[in-house]
């Protein structure tokens, strides 16, 4: 065979492959869009993933918890107080859904699909920077929320130093150390409040479910119209059709609207003053068609 020849047998060869493929790919994108236009995946949480794909997404899970948390470094080693601290946080958060030694989760988490998986072996699991990443950011579409956006970072890294203590605590040390964290955790100082940040304004909207009622600029949600949209606050004259626009009254606004006005279906959803401050500085740099 002449090498001209040879190579246009390789050119033809590589496109009809290439066709193939090209081919084989239209076919499973036509075959993905008819199961989605007609609605044949059966989204109830009364029926399970199949084991392969429950499987498929922990270890992309696991895979990008890993890849993202790589260069996380851990802080010293937590005294005794931190790991009260992380006691008592533990339980106001995560108890909840995913138990503790000798607690089960609450009848609500224990329906959730997927399940929270317990956590008294989490650190045999996972590492620490891994589990710190885990903790401030959530995981999509698992129901495990950003605790960053609510939890300081000495919170978030004192959470870790318990979660690394679970696995030695039998059920009556489990008790034992919440008993002595509540104290430990009322004698906590509330650090002083920064400046308003848009940036995180913009996240912590996302954490108190905002965007289920209202249209927001750079939020990612429905398509709701449950409370009015979100977009060009900053020119409007007046909040609720009673305080002056401002950004102390926005935040005012948005921790108790029921104090500002009786009749608003708004309801309180129990925003820190910071969070509030946040929210606020955001809101009113929005614009109606923006991403922000």
């Amino acid at each position: 065979m002449t090498r001209p020849f040879r190579s246009h047998a390789l050119r033809v060869a590589s496109a009809s492959a290439l066709a193939a493929v090209l081919g084989a790919a239209a076919v499973a994108a036509l075959a993905g869009y008819a199961v989605f236009r007609g609605g044949w995946y059966d989204v109830a949480a009364t029926r399970q993933h199949f084991q392969f794909v429950h499987t498929l997404l922990e270890r992309a899970m696991q895979h990008s918890v890993a890849f993202h948390a790589r260069d996380i470094e851990v802080p010293r080693q937590p005294g005794e107080a931190a790991l009260l601290r992380g006691a008592h946080l533990y339980v106001r958060h995560c108890q909840q859904c995913h138990g503790g030694p000798g607690v089960a989760p609450l009848p609500f988490a224990q329906s959730m699909q997927p399940v929270p998986g317990p956590l008294v072996d989490a650190a045999r699991r996972w590492r620490p920077p891994e589990l710190y990443y885990i903790t401030r950011h959530g995981i999509k579409m698992s129901g495990m929320p950003a605790w960053g956006a609510r939890l300081a970072e000495p919170e978030l890294w004192a959470l870790v130093a318990f979660l690394g203590q679970l696995p030695h605590l039998t059920a009556d040390g489990y008790r034992g150390m919440l008993g002595a964290a509540a104290p430990a955790a009322a004698t906590a100082a509330a650090a002083p409040l920064p400046p308003p940040d848009r940036v995180r304004g913009r996240l912590v909207l996302t954490q108190y479910a905002c965007q289920s009622c209202h249209l927001i600029p750079g939020v990612t949600g429905p398509a709701t119209y449950v409370g009015p949209p979100l977009y060009d606050l900053a020119r409007r004259s007046h909040l609720a059709g009673l305080l002056p626009n401002t950004a102390d009254n926005l935040a005012r606004w948005i921790r108790a609207p029921q104090a500002v006005h009786a009749q608003t279906t708004m309801p309180t959803l129990g925003v820190s003053e910071r969070d509030a401050r946040d929210m606020a500085a955001y809101l009113l740099t929005t614009r109606e068609g923006s991403h922000q």
